[in-house]
């Protein structure tokens, strides 16, 4: 046995008939420790990701907004003539008024309602980034015409086969008729399950304690080669108090902030990323010091012939190494599978991305590495009169 520590690495060691047991109990440990990591920043990532994606398809340099403002599913409203006098700038080339509400959707074949955020927007100018959102605004220039969010929860119904099927569909929001004119991709997300796009007028119909010179939000496009910054920051000191200008950058981290920070969301997937790194701790060490423990003898024997503790050490940090790489591959590879399914069930945003991963495979090296560090005391310990 002693011969074989000398001339075998420790993965060939743990290899050893005695411990293939022990390797795949230790592999299999880190690899559940992974993946509970995987899943909780997967799902952090789909919030965050989806949270931001309807400001990353708004056509603007720059918006204005409620100093309030935290986020869609609960905007504030600002007054409008704030929008209109940012045209006074020289740099400012047009604005958009945009409404924002969130509305009751009712499923045309279970007529089941479901909450779904609605748009408000002028027909006449490109608010979207999005082309199919651009090539269909002509049909809701019409009252009572919207498009609706193919990529909602299904809870809302067939949409697009419907609207295949059908030269007209009809539904719902708020109890009041209106016809889905066209279809767009932007997604669900945990704050609204589905979207609808309809021009101003008819945002102001199905909702009508609304105000139209009350807006969740005003949209700044700046001439070609202005300065994004300085006109920012000209508009913020002429404007009143009662609305902030930001950039679109601005506007999104400010809605990441408050599910990050408001909500108790952040915090939770946070703690579940933590009790797996420390669940992976735990049984990592079980496993390397049950190996330290089990051949106490051999180490001792090893000093005794000469041997340093650091070279002793070494072989350990290999071991947890290895089984760092062996628990890591696995997880990836379950990780992967299970973003898809929950993208299937869900539809959130949720993929494998690679900053996730070298996050993950880093805190394993380091959950690995502390366990040995552990471990070492046990085999500072050996000495070879235990051979005796």
């Amino acid at each position: 046995m002693l011969r074989k520590l000398l001339k075998k690495t420790p993965l060939a060691w743990m290899q050893l008939s005695k411990q293939k047991t022990r390797l795949l109990v230790a592999v299999s440990g880190i690899a559940f420790a992974d993946l509970l990591m995987f899943i909780q920043m997967g799902f952090e990532g789909a919030l965050y990701d989806s949270a931001m994606s309807p400001y990353k398809n708004l056509q603007a340099d720059l918006a204005i907004a409620n100093p309030q403002f935290q986020t869609l599913f609960a905007v504030r409203s600002s007054p409008r003539d704030r929008l209109y006098q940012t045209l006074a700038h020289p740099q400012v080339k047009a604005v958009t008024p945009l409404y924002i509400a969130s509305g009751q959707w009712r499923n045309p074949e279970t007529l089941q309602p479901r909450t779904i955020l609605v748009w408000g927007i002028d027909p006449g100018t490109q608010v979207f980034k999005l082309p199919e959102v651009t090539q269909n605004l002509d049909r809701i220039k019409q009252l009572d015409r919207v498009l609706f969010d193919r990529a909602g929860r299904p809870e809302y119904g067939p949409i697009a086969d419907l609207l295949a099927k059908q030269s007209r569909l009809d539904v719902q929001i708020n109890r009041q008729n209106v016809q889905v004119a066209g279809l767009f991709t932007i997604g669900s997300s945990f704050a609204a399950d589905g979207n609808a796009i309809a021009s101003d007028s008819t945002f102001l119909r199905l909702f009508p304690d609304r105000r139209p010179d009350q807006i969740e939000a005003g949209l700044i496009q700046l001439k070609p080669g202005a300065n994004v910054q300085r006109v920012k920051a000209e508009l913020d000191r002429v404007l009143p108090d009662d609305v902030k200008v930001l950039t679109p950058e601005e506007w999104a981290l400010i809605e990441q902030t408050y599910w990050a920070n408001g909500t108790g969301i952040g915090f939770i997937f946070t703690l579940g990323v933590l009790m797996g790194f420390i669940v992976g701790i735990i049984i990592v060490y079980q496993i390397l010091y049950s190996d330290v423990t089990d051949h106490l003898a051999e180490y001792a024997t090893l000093k005794a012939m000469g041997y340093t503790d650091n070279y002793l050490l070494m072989m350990l940090g290999q071991e947890a190494l290895i089984l760092a790489c062996f628990g890591f591959l696995p997880s990836l590879i379950l990780a992967t599978g299970l973003y898809q399914l929950t993208y299937a069930a869900t539809l959130l945003p949720i993929a494998m991305k690679v900053e996730r991963a070298v996050t993950v495979f880093v805190l394993t090296i380091i959950m690995c590495g502390v366990s040995g560090a552990i471990a070492m005391r046990k085999l500072r310990s050996a000495d070879p009169a235990d051979i005796f």
